[in-house]
């Protein structure tokens, strides 16, 4: 057994808790002053080439790699041929990738890395999470890994602005947060996307939704329904809003509003805007509400915003009431009627003195479907309400369930939720209006299933 094989075993007994202190999780690298001179030494050597756009990804690894070798050759640390072998993949990994997090972000099993500090990886596979063997060798390691993430997309992090929100090349969501406001050393939370993006039936394949929600999805999307994407951190909003998205027809022209460009549309037609923090000077920030306002000059068919958090969402409900029907967003939230009462909040984040009464007007009369997603204790995502909103009756908005999921059915053996999500029976109100523009919806679409247990939806 190697030296790096042995330390990796240490690593994987380390504990998990957080009963320690950083500097007591720390297995010491015997190699790391060696892998900081050959890191030098292998950069000296590449010069300008490492920043040639001439060359293509696969031609600077292969002159990387081939450099590598040469210096590791030229050193005069006796090693194994294994630790031999394992040095060059994490020097590689250092100057072509993202340090010892690399092999996880190529992990198609892995679902997000978290990097607590410079010793403490953890990473979520199938819904749960588990501690890694891998460690940076200190904190300025992790720093320029962090660095170089947020540079390539013309972001900045330092003490002024002490944490950022970034994305990979493939699209997955980065946040990166430093000292002071960090007390164990920076942090990297990593939240992969697959590198081709899920289509409908991946969805059913994985439970997410069935077959004949997908189905109704796809009408409401071409019969141009507004549509809120509503759930929690981590319960697949995103690749939801990405799926919905890809319903809308190609003749038509799509406007993508973003903090971090994560949507990944195939129809012909789309421009995609992302925001701009405010530069060192505190100028220039170019924030959602602005990019909201100005796609309504773009001469818009749909506008889909990646998240409403702020007073972006009275543009955004006005938008949907003028004219720029089909428009989609996401919005964190615990259930459907929390998603009405967060837009009511954010639409008062506006600073415009309007009553309570008309902003729920507003609301009412642009949403027309809340699709709401879960994470469930299993792990698995899943919709769990598809809610049309129905009007307004006094002061409350009156809502009305499409479909459900169907927690009665419980766990199987190995603690999975054997439900489904089901019609409930109940036509939507704007069924009419579908098949008015040419998108009817079957008849059998809402034919009520039978819950294991009633109390569980209603």
């Amino acid at each position: 057994m190697s030296l790096y094989e042995r330390l990796s075993k240490a690593r994987d007994v380390a504990p998990a808790g957080n009963g320690g202190s950083v500097a007591e999780l720390r297995i010491a690298d015997p190699f790391a002053e060696l892998k900081r001179g050959i890191h030098q030494a292998l950069v000296a050597a590449l010069g300008p080439k490492l920043y040639d756009k001439t060359m293509t990804a696969e031609q600077l690894e292969a002159h990387v790699r081939e450099q590598l070798g040469d210096v590791l050759a030229g050193t005069e640390t006796p090693l194994s041929g294994a630790d031999r072998q394992r040095l060059s993949r994490e020097i590689a990994d250092d100057i072509l990738g993202h340090g010892p997090i690399e092999p996880y972000l190529q992990d198609p099993t892995v679902t997000e890395v978290m990097v607590n500090g410079p010793y403490t990886v953890y990473i979520e596979r199938e819904g749960k999470i588990v501690r890694t063997p891998a460690q940076f060798l200190d904190e300025a390691h992790l720093r320029h890994t962090i660095d170089k993430i947020v540079g390539r997309v013309g972001r900045r992090i330092d003490e002024a602005s002490p944490y950022v929100d970034a994305r990979l090349p493939d699209g997955s969501r980065v946040n990166a947060a430093i000292p002071p406001i960090m007390l164990d050393g920076p942090v990297l939370t990593i939240r992969k996307f697959s590198r081709e993006p899920f289509k409908a039936q991946d969805l059913v394949a994985f439970g997410t939704m069935s077959a004949k929600l997908s189905s109704f999805l796809e009408a409401s999307v071409r019969g141009k329904i507004n549509i809120i994407i509503s759930g929690g951190t981590g319960a697949g909003k995103t690749s939801t809003l990405n799926v919905v998205s890809s319903f809308i027809p190609e003749n038509e022209r799509i406007i993508t509003i973003e903090d971090s460009a994560e949507l990944r549309l195939n129809q012909p037609h789309v421009v995609r805007a992302e925001s701009r923090p405010p530069n060192i000077e505190g100028r220039g920030q170019v924030s959602i509400r602005d990019l909201v306002r100005n796609s309504l000059r773009m001469r818009p068919d749909r506008i889909v915003v990646g998240e409403v958090r702020g007073g972006e969402a009275l543009d955004m409900l006005q938008a949907m009431n003028t004219g720029h029907d089909g428009s989609i967003s996401t919005a964190h939230a615990n259930t459907p009627r929390d998603a009405l009462s967060r837009l009511e909040t954010m639409c008062l984040m506006a600073g415009m003195d309007l009553p309570v009464r008309a902003i729920r007007e507003q609301i009412a009369s642009a949403v027309q479907l809340i699709v709401h997603q879960s994470r469930l204790k299993d792990g698995t995502r899943r919709i769990t309400h598809v809610t049309e909103v129905v009007g307004m009756e006094g002061d409350v908005i009156t809502l009305q369930d499409l479909f459900l999921f169907d927690f009665g059915m419980g766990l199987d053996d190995a603690g999975k939720f054997r439900g489904h999500i089901k019609p409930t029976g109940i036509r939507p109100k704007f069924a009419e209006h579908l098949k008015d523009v040419g998108v009817p919806l079957p008849a059998d679409m809402f034919e009520p299933e039978p819950f294991a247990r009633e109390e569980a939806w209603a």
